[in-house]
């Protein structure tokens, strides 16, 4: 607790110096900064994979970094300096009795982030935050310490010059970290969570019973449903399209198929791509972080739109869901009835991404089925609303 706060304590210190201008400096010098000590980063990284022995396919594929996912993040930092600075003040008017009111976003203060083995999510999540005008708590697993350690000191800190503390990390790997974070709403009121379901869940959890707001990226997986009247070419152009990685939350994890046909398409492109194919959801309803579960998808038949529509709306996270089909009134009975963060019609759920949709990058994808941010949630989303009234000292209730 105590490692958590002064990295906390530090960070909301640094506050006052991230002005838009001094943040945008940052991200620019970041980039370089990544480019010129690549070969560090690499290291690093090879250090973390070394260790890695244990872990499964798909997480090892988020963990392993090289010179092109290097250079996406590098694209990912370019694209959040090249963002506009969030428009703090939003309407105003003017009551009866004179007081003007206008309506303005605020940051949050200091948020923290906890996420898995992906390292590229702490320099993502990170410019984010900072692009926000707020300060971040960075802790991630053993798995990917070494090469956060390295993202951290020998890029971003460097990067923020005398305001580097507004970028801070817990330093063991030890979960006791992650609970931590997610148990201070004097120092942390919001926290990001990222990574499998489960730890997510409990995480989320503990945030709740704290007073702690959590936008949790627990829960995944991509819905592709081939109504009766799809191709079967872009039927099979589309499948390949969802599977393209593994371990990842908006790839393909449910087929639903109207016709044998259509079921048999889904089964002949898995199996060339070495996926297997079974018939029923596990209880965590997706699995692309569970080991033994990472190159598999379920495909189960539909008797139509509405039982398509009960089974993505009921029996999975709520992520993301296609379909595929050549009749325009089922795609729209489709598109209007799917109850999740984006529905699709002939296209793959991979797209359900913040860089990819909005042009913006994301500090991941709330599925929360209550108001607030929901889908990718971009630096635009991490603000606080806030009244600010001025009066003439003559106005009384």
């Amino acid at each position: 607790m105590e490692l958590v706060r002064t990295e906390a304590r530090a960070a909301r210190a640094a506050l006052a110096r991230l002005t838009d201008a001094h943040v945008d400096v940052a991200l620019e010098a970041a980039v370089e900064l990544l480019e010129d000590r690549a070969h560090e980063i690499l290291a690093a990284n090879a250090l973390d994979l070394d260790r890695a022995e244990a872990l499964d396919e798909g997480t090892l594929d988020r963990l392993r970094l090289d010179e092109p996912r290097l250079e996406t993040i590098a694209d990912g930092l370019r694209a959040t300096r090249a963002l506009p600075p969030i428009e703090r003040e939003v309407r105003e008017w003017t009551l009866p009795n004179g007081l003007r009111v206008a309506e303005r976003l605020v940051p949050v203060g200091v948020v923290g982030a906890n996420f898995e083995a992906r390292p590229n999510v702490a320099v993502d999540v990170a410019s984010q935050v900072l692009k926000s005008g707020n300060a971040v708590v960075l802790r991630t697993g053993a798995a990917a310490l070494e090469t956060v350690t390295a993202l951290v000191d020998r890029v971003l800190r460097p990067a923020l010059g005398d305001a580097a503390e507004a970028v801070g990390l817990v330093r063991v790997p030890e979960r006791a970290g992650a609970e931590a974070l997610a148990s201070m709403p004097d120092l942390v009121p919001l926290v990001i969570l990222r990574g499998s379901g489960a730890s997510t869940a409990a995480l989320a959890r503990i945030a709740a019973e704290h007073g702690v707001r959590a936008l949790a990226h627990a829960e995944g997986g991509g819905v592709l449903y081939a109504h009766e009247a799809a191709d079967e070419e872009m039927l099979e152009r589309i499948v390949r399209a969802s599977l393209d990685r593994l371990g990842v939350c908006n790839r393909l994890n449910l087929a639903l198929a109207d016709t044998p046909d259509l079921a048999s398409v889904v089964e002949r492109v898995c199996g060339e791509l070495g996926i297997a194919v079974a018939g029923e959801l596990p209880p965590s309803g997706e699995w692309a972080t569970e080991p033994g579960r990472v190159a598999t998808i379920t495909l189960r038949r539909a008797g139509g739109v509405d039982d398509a529509l009960a089974i993505a709306n009921e029996e999975t996270s709520g992520l993301a869901a296609a379909i595929v089909t050549g009749d325009a009134a089922a795609a729209e009975r489709f598109l209007d009835g799917y109850r999740g963060t984006a529905a699709f019609w002939n296209a793959p759920t991979r797209f359900a991404d913040g860089f990819e949709l909005l042009g913006t990058p994301e500090t991941g994808i709330s599925v929360d089925r209550f108001p607030g941010p929901r889908g990718p949630v971009t630096y635009r989303d991490l603000c606080l609303r806030q009244y600010r009234v001025v009066g003439d000292g003559t106005q009384r209730r």
